[in-house]
């Protein structure tokens, strides 16, 4: 049960692949992380995949900033999303890397490996109070020291759910799940009803609902992955039960968030989570289902749901250290990522934004519902997903849940073999 990083103005994230350890020794700044000084010089700023949409939006910024600081002048580039972690490996093996980069925490951790990605903790501990402690922490890397990218856009959403379906289930459709037991109770009752026609969830578990159900996922060293505990194993186990009842999407070994979605639509599934964005299509496109479509929180184990948060950072080997910093600040600040906020469905992640009224005021809207139960989730959420968790290792967790529900391996094979194989290919990156 997850959002999409669709729901971003930037595209989905991969990893950085190309081994980035003869760039820099891991750890090192790459020289001073001495951030004062005065602001000035030129910087290139590079974002991800943005420049369609929202380019007024960063010429203006990019135009304000240059007045507030004379002397300086601001390059903006703008990737693809097709082939952005490639292009920032080429850069950073090249010695290319612009000065401000647009990244997410996933990125951020082979960069600072090898010495490429500026500790913020050392070079601008005065801003960190500026932002949400769970975004700062988020570009925190396991087994190293420091905090390497200003937090920028932040996204979360609720679960969506079919009243419709639940209804004819014979379950109250005022009365959604609350809890992970309640919702896999919930999809049995409505396989067995519609004869394992309808299902309740189109996705199978990834490595944040495993966080997110309260499963340690990591050692504290950053040396190794604890997904194949108890907790981890009971998660997979009910999976295997909701799969063997068709209370699970029949396609979702194979799904993506985007056909999952469109399960959802056609109402195929009952349940899916999503972003205020997807009220705009539902009423659009699919007129019945939002008029039986029902909002609820996030399910989670722990208190605290998911974050997906985009990042800004500064590039350790920059010529001009006041200038990048100053600038990636200025991207960040309170009053630039509530505009930005304005313009598209993200919410920003400095502190005390969230209580703008924009956040928390009603109008009686679905979209402001949305948008105001999210902001307030957002206020203690937290990035799920291992900072060092690579695309390779997502593919093997993915598969392993696959052998699982197939009953090719038990669940506690499953993750075994899962979490060696990360280990392996942890291994590899150190």
């Amino acid at each position: 049960m997850r959002i999409s990083r669709r729901t971003f103005a930037a595209a989905a994230v991969a990893v950085v692949l190309v081994p980035l350890s003869a760039c820099g020794s891991g750890g090192d700044d790459g020289g001073s992380a001495d951030a004062s000084g005065k602001v000035e010089g030129n910087i290139t700023f590079q974002t991800w995949n943005l420049r369609a949409n929202f380019k007024d939006y960063f010429e203006g910024l990019v135009a304000d900033f240059e007045k507030k600081y004379p002397g300086t002048e601001v390059k903006w580039i703008d990737q693809p999303a097709e082939g952005y972690a490639d292009k920032i490996s080429a850069d950073a093996a090249g010695g290319t890397l612009p000065d401000v980069v647009n990244v997410s925490p996933d990125l951020v951790a082979p960069l600072a490996k090898a010495g490429l990605a500026l500790d913020l903790d050392k070079a601008a501990p005065q801003y960190r109070k500026e932002y949400v402690e769970g975004a700062w922490a988020s570009h925190e890397i396991s087994g190293m020291t420091g905090t390497y990218a200003f937090p920028w856009y932040l996204n979360t959403g609720p679960l969506f759910y079919n009243k419709s379906l639940f209804k004819k289930a014979g379950l109250d459709p005022d009365q959604p799940p609350k809890t992970y037991d309640e919702v896999f109770s919930a999809a049995l009752q409505i396989a067995q009803k519609t004869d394992g026609e309808v299902a309740t969830l189109a996705n199978v578990p990834t490595i944040e609902d495993f966080g997110r159900y309260g499963v340690p996922l990591m050692n504290k060293e950053g040396t190794g992955f604890t997904f194949n505990g108890a907790k981890g194993v009971e998660l997979l186990t009910k999976y295997k039960e909701l799969y063997d009842a068709k209370a699970l999407d029949p396609q979702a070994l194979t799904a993506t968030p985007e056909s999952s979605g469109k399960k959802f639509l056609t109402e195929a599934v009952a349940m899916n989570p999503g972003s205020a964005l997807d009220l705009g299509n539902f009423k659009k496109q699919a007129p019945n289902l939002y008029k039986n479509i029902g909002i609820t929180d996030q399910i989670t184990s722990t208190g605290h749901v998911n974050m997906y948060v985009m990042g800004v950072m500064v590039n350790a080997q920059t010529e001009q250290k006041p200038a990048a910093v100053a600038f990636a600040h200025y991207v960040t600040d309170a009053a630039h990522q509530m505009s930005f906020a304005k313009q598209v469905a993200i919410f920003p992640s400095t502190a005390g934004s969230l209580d703008d009224p924009y956040f928390t005021k009603e109008d009686g809207t679905d979209e402001t519902r949305v948008r105001v139960a999210a902001a307030k989730s957002l206020k203690n959420a937290v990035n799920y997903t291992p900072v060092l968790f690579s695309e390779q290792m997502k593919v093997e967790l993915r598969n392993a849940v696959a052998r699982a529900l197939q009953g090719k391996e038990s669940p506690k094979e499953a993750l075994d073999n899962a979490v060696k194989a990360c280990d392996r290919l942890l291994q590899q990156q150190g």
